[in-house]
């Protein structure tokens, strides 16, 4: 079983937040400051996310170089 656990401020958000402080960044860097915003986070928990927010339309992700990717949010 997973241990899942509850964050006061969700992922998703701290995501959303990050970017628009920020600006574009890549993947490994925005892993970095949500480790350093919230704490403990794989790198398979940002993906999913990642994943969610890119299919509901609120940020794009392209690839750079060999694993490597550059997160933005999109402007509507």
């Amino acid at each position: 079983m997973s241990k899942a656990h509850w964050r006061p401020h969700p992922l998703h958000t701290t995501v959303i937040d990050l970017l628009s402080h920020k600006g574009a960044m890549t993947d490994t860097e925005l892993l970095k400051l949500v480790r350093e915003t919230i704490g403990d986070v794989s790198s398979s928990e940002l993906n999913r996310v990642l994943l969610k927010l890119e299919l509901n339309g609120l940020i794009y992700v392209s690839s750079l170089a060999r694993g490597e990717r550059r997160v933005e949010l999109r402007t509507r």
